[in-house]
Order: structure tokens, then C-alpha cells, then sequence
């Protein structure tokens, strides 16, 4: 379309990445492979940043800030435009590189780059305005949200696209800049992110740091880092929030979740089956919002858990190369580790597997993939109940009494989402107005969008990202008070 500009990344240099420091691509002495997780074969050298290229970044930033800060809102929208566009005029290479440092198959990266893109376009659009509190013949009092400053985010693995570019969006659109720094697992959409992004905004505005384990306490701990936006795990993110400390720092924490889907029993079964399969194994189970515990009624438990079974028997495994497959590898070997110990756990503990189950020798060849399992009602105080799986594992357990299954969905420490499914609304409302969570659902689970905002309770966060309250986590608060003498 003519929206399109003709900004492509370089197939010549399609194996070439650099981090975007202060406005100029470049390279760093000391390189670093990460592995692509579907077949653990090493992928292209990227970039370890020093504390020097660090300094050299938020310097830039910093320097960047008076003047972009000082840009109207329209037309800072206008350079996230043209860098939405560039994202969808590059989407089948992205959607490709993506697949390769993740190990997703072409529908689930193919499903983040659109999702991604589409979401951008609705964020541009929203505007902060001031508030007036109060017009009398004595005074007025404004209050506006004014940006903070350099603000860093602190990218996962599971969506290293698209959690990165919300975070850049809404930190430009209201004025701030931004680093953007990718897990060391998946680095690479990142760095070409960042190629494009060097030809569209002012020096200094937008870097991209690829590095190792050391990169993020760089930044936790700079003095003239005004905001860190973090996802990731509930252990990081508490090592974050410590770090940011001493420099107090504004923080946005979105960590796990261990989201209850509660299935009452009036439910049309084969209907929301698939639905509820869907969420509890979308991304092979590495979404923070996805369904990690289903209760099911006891009624209709036998019934609901043969169908769900026959269901995820449906649902294909297979790698980048697979356009059939829904479910793909773990993604890296760090919490493939982890869910191999979890699944020792099913000979440990004596859960009753319906599906799949502990990996067979058969199962451990090339790439980090795990049977695809489903555990019929173990202890709630199990492993599987109580822990985030994060994998393509789901415990399905009975319940009889309302207030018992309340209690057991928020008796986890983290409150990211919850959902009630049910054909009495009026019932599903009442009963999800319980659940102790940042997103709840009646008859669906994982909707999210760029309108609304989304953040956890309890260990599952704190703040807010996306919608307008989204936005102004990126700022702080200021009113003005005019006296009319």
C-alpha cells in the first residue's frame, strides 16, 4: 500500500548484527551465538555489550530526551508510524528470524508479528491530555503526565518482539527514550528492529543492546536511568526492583502468573474445549497469561477431561520449517532444565498422566522439545498445581463447592489472570469478581488489548502496561497550581 515506505533490511547483511547505540550501528569486540532451540544449532554472532557501550547509550538518550520530549504527541506518532511500517514492509523476514531464535513454528510467529503490528497501530493513536481539577475565580489546577526521562526495557524470551516493541511505543509516544534490551536467548528480531529503527528516529532516541548475562545490571544500576519496564520471572523480577532501589528508580514489573481457568459444569463442552486447550498450550505454554491450572467440576470432569484429551491429541508439534504445527520447542536450554526436573516429578510425586509424560530417550534428541501432557487431578499441593509450568504440560483438577475452588485458584502467590466459564453469566461474573488477578475472563482467557490496561496482583507484578494508564507508567504525574491575583 502507499502507507508502505521502502525501508527493508539488508539482505546483504541479512547475517549481520549490530547493537544500535546513540544512533549508529555497530559491533562490539567480544560476540556471542545463541542456539536456535527447534534443532540446537548455533545462530549468528551478535553483539555483548560493555558497560562502556552502556554508558555510551543512556548518554545518548539522555542527550536525545530535551528535544524529543519537546515534540507534540502527533508528531512523535508520526515516526512510530513509519516504524510500524517498516515492521509490517519487513514482516515475512522477521516472522522467519523470529521462528529460528525461538523455535516457534510459522503460525504462532507469524500470529506475533501480526498480532504485534496491528496493536502498534491502535497505541500510536491514544493521546495523554491534562486534566483541569479546578477553574475558579481564585485559581486553576492542571494536572498533566510528563515523560521521565531514558527509560530501559528489560525484554523476554517467549515474545521478544512484540513485549519489546509495546514497551518502546508507549515509552516514545508520551516522550521519553528508550533502550531496548533483548533476552540473550533470542536477540535477534531485536538487533534487525533496531537497523530499522536507525534510519527513522533522531540520534539517540532508540537504541538496541544484544549482550550477556551481565547487561541488565548495567542498566538496573545507572544513575541516569529514570524508568526500567521489566518481564519476566517472579526471582528476576525481585532482583530488578532491589536493584533499581538505590537510584529509586520507576519500575513496571510484569512477572508470571499461574492463571486458574474455574469450568462450571453447565458448560457446552465440546464448545469451549478447544478454547480453553488452546490458551492452557498457545506458545507451548510460555505465556504468562496462559490458562496453567483447569477445575473442572466434578460433574462433568470425566466427560470434559476425555474430550480435552482428545483434543491436545490433535494439536501438531513441530519446528520453524512446520506451517501445521501449533506446538513448538521450549526455547531455550535454561527452562528446558526446568521442565525436565517438573516432569520428574510425575514418577516422584505419583501423578496420574493421561498424556504424554515424563520424555522417553526417543524424546531427547535435537531440540529442546517435551511430550505435550495432561495430569488427571493431582494434590493441590503438588509441584504441577502450585508452581508455573511454563511448558506444554496441564494439571486438570475436580471441584464441587464454589467457595472451595475460590480459595484454591487464589492461593497462589501470583494473581495475573483467571477466567470462569459457565452459561449463567450473572454466576461467571459473580465468581470471577472473586478471583484475585489483574485480567479476569468470563467464557474466554488471553484477551488482552491495546486499550486496556494489563498487570498482575500479589507476585505477579506491579503497575500497569497498555491503555492509557499504561502510557502514563511512563510518566510522572505533575499538576500546576495558577493563582489569579
Amino acid at each position: 500500500s502507499s502507507r508502505r515506505p521502502l525501508l527493508f533490511i539488508s539482505n546483504s547483511r541479512a547475517q549481520t548484527f549490530r547493537n544500535l547505540v546513540g544512533g549508529t550501528l555497530s559491533g562490539t569486540a567480544k560476540t556471542r551465538r545463541a542456539v536456535n532451540p527447534s534443532n540446537e544449532q548455533e545462530l549468528a554472532e551478535v553483539p555483548v555489550a560493555t558497560q562502556e557501550d552502556v554508558d555510551r547509550a543512556v548518554e545518548a538518550a539522555k542527550t536525545a530526551f530535551p528535544s524529543w520530549s519537546k515534540l507534540s504527541q502527533d508528531d512523535r506518532a508520526a515516526y512510530l508510524t513509519k516504524f510500524t511500517d517498516a515492521i509490517d514492509a519487513n514482516s515475512q523476514g522477521l516472522s522467519a528470524l523470529l521462528g529460528k531464535e525461538t523455535g516457534k513454528p510459522p503460525q504462532a510467529a507469524g500470529m506475533e508479528v501480526f498480532f504485534l503490528i496491528s496493536q502498534l497501530r491502535e497505541i500510536i493513536k491514544f493521546r495523554l491530555t491534562e486534566e483541569l481539577v479546578e477553574d475558579s475565580d481564585e485559581k486553576k489546577v492542571v494536572t498533566r503526565h510528563v515523560p521521565i526521562g531514558v527509560g530501559v526495557g528489560i525484554i523476554p524470551w517467549n515474545f521478544p518482539m512484540m513485549i519489546g516493541a509495546f514497551k518502546l511505543v508507549s515509552a516514545l509516544l508520551v516522550g521519553n527514550t528508550f533502550i531496548w534490551k533483548p533476552s540473550p536467548f533470542s536477540p535477534y528480531t531485536a538487533l534487525k528492529l533496531g537497523e530499522l529503527g536507525a534510519k527513522i528516529f533522531p540520534k539517540g532516541v532508540f537504541s538496541v543492546l544484544s549482550g550477556d548475562e551481565s547487561l541488565g545490571p548495567m542498566f538496573t544500576s545507572h544513575p541516569d536511568v529514570g524508568k526500567i519496564s521489566f518481564t519476566g520471572s517472579v526471582a528476576t523480577g525481585k532482583r530488578v526492583m532491589a536493584a533499581c532501589a538505590p537510584t529509586l528508580k520507576r519500575v513496571t514489573l510484569e512477572l508470571g502468573g499461574n492463571d486458574a481457568a474455574i469450568i462450571c459444569p453447565d458448560v457446552d463442552i465440546a464448545a469451549i474445549v478447544p478454547k480453553v486447550a488452546t490458551v492452557a498450550l498457545m506458545n507451548t505454554g510460555q505465556v504468562c497469561l496462559c490458562v496453567k491450572r483447569v477445575y473442572v467440576h466434578e460433574d462433568i470432569y470425566d466427560e470434559f477431561l476425555k474430550a480435552f484429551v482428545a483434543f491436545v491429541k490433535t494439536l501438531k508439534r513441530g519446528g520453524p520449517e512446520d506451517a501445521e504445527a501449533f506446538i513448538g520447542s521450549t526455547q531455550n536450554g535454561m527452562q528446558y532444565a526446568k521442565l525436565m526436573d517438573l516432569y520428574s516429578h510425575i514418577s516422584k510425586e505419583g501423578w496420574k498422566v493421561v498424556l504424554g509424560g515424563e520424555p522417553s530417550e526417543s524424546d531427547k534428541g535435537k531440540g529442546f522439545y517435551m511430550p505435550t501432557t495432561i495430569i488427571d487431578n493431582p494434590p493441590e499441593d503438588s509441584k504441577i498445581v502450585a508452581e508455573e509450568q511454563f511448558g506444554p504440560i496441564v494439571p486438570l483438577l475436580k471441584w464441587s463447592d464454589e467457595e472451595d475452588v475460590l480459595r484454591r485458584a487464589n492461593a497462589s502467590l501470583m494473581g495475573l489472570g483467571g477466567s470462569v466459564w459457565s452459561k449463567d453469566l450473572e454466576r461467571a461474573e459473580r465468581l470471577t469478581r472473586r478471583l484475585e488477578a489483574g485480567s479476569v475472563w468470563v467464557n474466554t482467557h488471553f484477551e488482552t488489548g491495546p486499550h486496556v490496561s494489563f498487570g498482575g496482583h500479589k507476585e505477579s507484578g506491579i503497575g500497569v502496561e497498555s491503555g492509557i494508564d499504561g502510557l502514563k507508567g511512563w510518566c510522572n504525574s505533575q499538576t500546576i497550581w495558577v493563582k489569579k491575583i
